[in-house]
Parts: structure tokens; C-alpha cells; sequence
């Protein structure tokens, strides 16, 4: 008697079943220039969508999870870490002023369980709404013998769209320009390499403990999903007069933000302007890791920053405070060599 492609350890009954348990929250992730391709080979986007533009620059995106998956895969609890993928990598879109059109997404696992994949892209397709923008398509492949059974990766890219004499950067940034914090969730999606380097040492952090620092258990804590800030920039840009955006991922604030300063200009920043979130502070210190090195791995407390003229600052705070994200001056543009510097 043969083989077949199941003894290999591939359900493609499995997999079907997934796609019909996550089409109903697929399907309210979607703009109006969605295209239906009857085949399902390919996700279709009206691009005559983008003759309102007088130069349309199409930007893109693509990015991962990072391990973040493995404490998603110990809890069980995997419609996070599909919010995580979206942040990841349309929010990275908006950094020039990109409106996100659309994303794909493609997720490797060692075995298809239906209940599990439907999570994941259900939380990808809740987020793609937030963020306003389609989930036009993807895949999930099985990968049995590389992958264990319950393990799984997952990717996605993202496309938007920005009119060229709109696209915000580094060179409309001016020194005297105000820098505008953004509050993260909480982690979102960077630095878990250390996350669980400090807990594999530290016996006494278990995902299921709640230090005396959080309200929450540890694993909750940590798998809070990443905040989307991609409407709330559209419309901050649309209000008032923002030069750059910088979105706060691996390499902390000031890395990230001094991707967006020109050569002839400083961001200087005010430490005590916020309070860091007791996440950080917990980790720092069961980890003994030195700030210097939380700065350069974590947020801190700070997911995505706005460089907008002097005189927006304060109608950029309270726009964004009014949207529920809370917000705050955090430093100031000044004559420089392109640094960004926490003091």
C-alpha cells in the first residue's frame, strides 16, 4: 500500500477547515477597493483607487512576530500575536505618511489545528480593521519534522500609499520642531529574545505569576498586544503639521528616532517626562540588565513619536489624547549631527 501526502504529516482537511472557521472575521477587514478573486489564489485591490492622487507613491512594509510566538504557543492564547503582526508592519507604513491599503499575511506551522489558525488570522483581520486597511490574502503552510506540532511562525507585508509631495521625513524636520510620544501597550514586539532569556534564569517568573509590580499575571502582561497607531497618525497628519514620524521597534526611542532627523539636527529628549511602565522596570530588575541596554532593546513606554511644527504641539497632545492614546512633549529639535538623546 502507497503513502500519501497526511502519513507525511500535511492535512489539507485541516487546513480547509481553518480557512472556513477564520473567513467570517476575514472578511471585516475589508476597504471598499477589495476585489473578490473567485479562485482565492490572489487578493485583487481597485487601483484605480489611486487616480484621486496627482503622484501616488506606493509604500511597503513587511515584518514578523519574533518570538513573541513562543509565549503565544506556552499559553495558548494566539489571537494576540496576529494584533503584534499588523502593528509590525503597518504602522512602519505611516512613518512616511503612508494611508495602509492593504496586508498579506503567511504563517508556517508544524501541524494545522484549525481552532489555532483561526485565531491567528482572526487576530490579524481585527487589527487589519483597526489599522484601515484589507487583509487581501495569505497563506499557512504545514511543515512537519522542522516544526513541531505546536510550534508556528508567522510574517506578513503591507502596501499604502502616500502622495509624493506629502511624504513626511527627515527633511522637513527643523530645529525648534516639537517630538510628541506616543504610549506603547507595553512591550509590543521587540526584545522578547531577552524577555525570555530573563525568565528562563529567574525561577521564580513564571507566566503564570503576578509580581507585586503588575495587576495582571506575568503572561498577560507580556502578550498584550501592540498598540495599532496607524489611524490615529493619519488623522494627526491630516490636523496638524507633522514633519516626521518615527515608529518605536528594535533599537528603543532613540535609534528609531534618529532615523528621522536630518544630518544637521538633534532630537534632544526628556527622560522624566514619563513614568516607564512597571513591565520594564520589572524586567530590568530581575534581569539585572543595565539601562543603557533596556534603551537600546525596549520601547519603554513609548511606541511611536511625531515631530510636528512648534506651534501643533499642544493640538497634537490633546487630538491624541482625545483618540484615547495618551500622549506628551517629550523633547525638542535642536541645531545637530543627526543624534537623538535621552537626558
Amino acid at each position: 500500500m502507497g503513502t500519501s501526502y497526511e502519513a507525511a504529516g500535511v492535512d489539507i482537511a485541516a487546513g480547509e477547515r481553518a480557512v472556513e472557521l477564520m473567513k467570517s472575521r476575514v472578511a471585516r477587514a475589508r476597504r471598499p477597493e477589495t476585489v473578490d478573486d473567485a479562485s482565492g489564489f490572489a487578493g485583487l485591490f481597485d487601483a484605480s483607487a489611486l487616480l484621486r492622487y496627482r503622484r501616488p507613491l506606493l509604500a511597503t512594509s513587511t515584518d514578523g512576530v519574533g518570538t513573541k510566538v513562543d509565549l503565544a504557543r506556552r499559553l495558548g492564547i494566539y489571537d494576540t500575536v496576529g494584533h503584534d503582526l499588523v502593528g509590525m508592519v503597518i504602522d512602519d507604513l505611516v512613518v512616511c505618511g503612508a494611508e495602509p491599503l492593504f496586508m498579506t499575511d503567511y504563517i508556517a506551522c508544524g501541524k494545522v489545528v484549525p481552532e489555532r489558525i483561526a485565531d491567528l488570522v482572526g487576530g490579524i483581520a481585527d487589527a487589519c480593521a483597526l489599522a484601515g486597511c484589507s487583509l487581501a490574502g495569505g497563506e499557512t503552510a504545514e511543515h512537519p519534522g522542522l516544526l513541531e506540532p505546536d510550534e508556528f511562525d508567522l510574517a506578513g507585508a503591507g502596501t499604502g500609499v502616500v502622495e509624493a509631495d506629502r511624504l513626511l521625513g527627515p527633511d522637513r524636520v527643523r530645529p525648534g520642531d516639537a517630538v510628541i510620544a506616543m504610549a506603547s501597550s507595553g512591550i509590543h514586539s521587540n526584545g522578547y529574545s531577552l524577555v525570555r532569556h530573563i525568565l528562563a534564569a529567574d525561577p521564580s517568573l513564571t507566566l503564570e505569576s503576578q509580581p507585586d509590580e503588575l495587576t495582571r499575571t506575568l503572561g498577560e502582561e507580556l502578550l498584550t498586544p501592540t498598540r495599532i497607531y496607524a489611524q490615529h497618525c493619519l488623522a494627526l497628519t491630516r490636523a496638524v503639521e507633522v514633519r516626521a514620524y518615527a515608529h518605536i521597534t528594535g533599537g528603543g526611542l532613540a535609534a528609531n528616532l534618529a532615523r528621522s532627523l536630518p544630518g544637521t539636527a538633534d532630537a534632544v529628549l526628556n527622560r522624566s517626562s514619563w513614568t516607564v511602565p512597571p513591565i520594564f522596570e520589572l524586567l530590568a530588575a530581575h534581569g539585572r540588565v543595565p539601562l543603557p541596554e533596556m534603551d537600546k532593546t525596549f520601547n519603554m513606554g513609548v511606541g511611536m513619536a511625531a515631530i510636528v511644527a512648534p506651534d501643533a504641539a499642544d493640538t497634537a497632545v490633546k487630538l491624541l489624547d482625545d483618540r484615547g492614546v495618551p500622549a506628551w512633549i517629550v523633547g525638542e529639535i535642536t541645531p545637530g549631527t543627526g543624534q537623538a538623546v535621552l537626558r
